[in-house]
């Protein structure tokens, strides 16, 4: 016989209200130490502002200078010699004295930047050795935490990881990848620019804002160390003639000796000058052709005009020009450019978009565009071009004392980069055209009426 207890529900359910309710605390108590978060947010800013206090810029501008010093000086020594030896106590005499006397300040203004450089290079080694020191102890105390040895053992692993990867590599050794070639340049990778080396207002100061300026990289016989330079001489738009002089010392005193070649005697008409990227080769002078979507190319010894038609949809006449945020340079659709290897022509099209197309210009009879390139660069958020070893450089402006040279398009790889990263230090706001000299490595800008020249550093 089973027996059951039956309770009532409701019985239960007073019978629970009526029990008293009780808690649960314990206190945990660890032997380890707690972790300072806090220092290590310190070190790693620390960290953080070491990295940023040393920046390639800053070695790089030290190595600029000296390079502008050793070049200068036997510059210098080579005009003072010059002088003595071909003073003739009048005209030249003169003249000399003032190129070497610009000569003299410009080495003194790079020695005062280089001391500057220098005092600033050695406080700075000694604050960041300092620094090295504190983060070094701050690391080893903060090391003491690491009771599970997650930090040690992982130094194992990756030096296991080494000795491994090295011995793989002596059982089965392999070729090491042969890397792209970049360009066809001679002298190495393109790395900075140093400068300004040259600026003068020639015989014209504050004079014709828009022009170009710069030397012939094939040249005649007998004129290796003439300069050229256009003047924009018709509402800053329209240029007849080219002007001519025979060394770098008559440049910037602005004795032109040869004086001007006229192209026509009106300016502007057919196949003369429109806008100021023009350049000089082989004895001829490569611009945009008035009122024309055409390159046209002056013949300096027979005085004749060919040109050739650019591709249908170009730019011109102030449709596609060079641009920043405040204003846009007029009649710069197109930009002629010479390198190594000769002319180049900068443009852009309707079916581009807008964006920078780049062609080579081959030397032949008939004139005609060669192999072309397409970029993704838009061309008006660009104020400049120049190309250097079969590389298209671009610039874009920053500031009032800055230029950047931001972008650049290896006709031989293809390769586009978008963080070049190379600053120019402007003496007026604007450059209105930049050519790049390969008989000496200079870049040459002209910057509202004057011309300036940087030295470009290859590595």
């Amino acid at each position: 016989m089973k027996l059951y207890v039956i309770v009532p529900l409701c019985a239960l359910f007073a019978l629970t209200q009526q029990a008293p309710s009780t808690e649960c605390s314990c206190e945990l108590t660890t032997l380890e130490k707690l972790f300072p978060h806090h220092k290590l947010v310190a070190v790693e800013d620390s960290a953080l502002k070491c990295n940023s206090d040393i920046t390639p810029q800053k070695v790089a501008e030290l190595d600029s200078l000296l390079l502008g010093l050793e070049l200068r000086l036997p510059q210098l020594q080579e005009d003072v010699s010059m002088l003595e030896r071909e003073n003739d106590g009048q005209l030249y005499g003169v003249i000399s004295l003032q190129v070497i006397e610009n000569e003299l300040m410009q080495i003194n203004q790079l020695v005062a930047r280089l001391k500057s450089a220098t005092l600033s290079h050695q406080h700075l080694t000694a604050n960041t050795t300092e620094q090295l020191e504190d983060l070094k102890a701050e690391m080893q105390e903060l090391e003491s935490y690491d009771t599970m040895r997650v930090v040690n053992t992982q130094r194992t692993n990756k030096r296991l990881k080494k000795d491994l990867d090295q011995c793989k590599s002596g059982l089965y050794p392999t070729t090491k990848p042969i890397q792209p070639p970049r360009g066809n340049c001679p002298h190495g990778q393109f790395l900075n620019i140093t400068g300004p080396r040259v600026y003068t207002a020639g015989e014209y100061p504050g004079s014709y804002k828009y022009g170009a300026w710069g030397r012939d990289p094939k040249p005649e016989a007998g004129k290796e160390s003439w300069y050229w330079r256009v003047m924009m001489t018709s509402g800053n738009k329209f240029s007849n003639y080219v002007r001519f002089y025979s060394s770098l010392s008559s440049l910037i005193v602005g004795v032109s000796a040869p004086g001007n070649v006229l192209i026509h005697a009106a300016n502007p008409t057919t196949n003369t000058i429109q806008g100021p990227n023009v350049v000089l080769y082989g004895e001829a002078l490569y611009y945009n052709c008035y009122n024309q979507d055409t390159v046209c190319r002056f013949n300096l010894t027979t005085k004749t005009v060919i040109n050739f038609q650019l591709p249908k949809g170009t730019r011109f006449n102030s449709k596609g020009n060079f641009c920043h945020l405040d204003e846009c340079y007029p009649f710069t659709d197109l930009d002629l450019a010479t390198d190594e290897s000769g002319v180049w022509v900068i443009y852009t099209t309707t079916q581009d978009f807008g964006n920078l197309v780049l062609s080579k210009v081959e030397e032949s009879e008939p004139l005609r565009l060669g192999q072309t390139w397409h970029t993704s660069l838009y061309k008006q958020g660009v104020t400049n071009t120049f190309m250097a070893c079969g590389v298209l450089y671009a610039t874009r402006y920053i500031n009032k004392e800055f230029e950047e040279i931001f972008y650049s398009f290896d006709t031989t790889t293809r390769e586009e980069r978008f963080n070049v990263g190379v600053f120019i230090s402007k003496m007026y706001p604007n450059i209105q055209s930049l050519n790049y000299s390969p008989v000496d490595q200079m870049l040459h800008a002209y910057c509202d009426s004057y011309m300036v020249s940087y030295k470009v550093l290859f590595g």
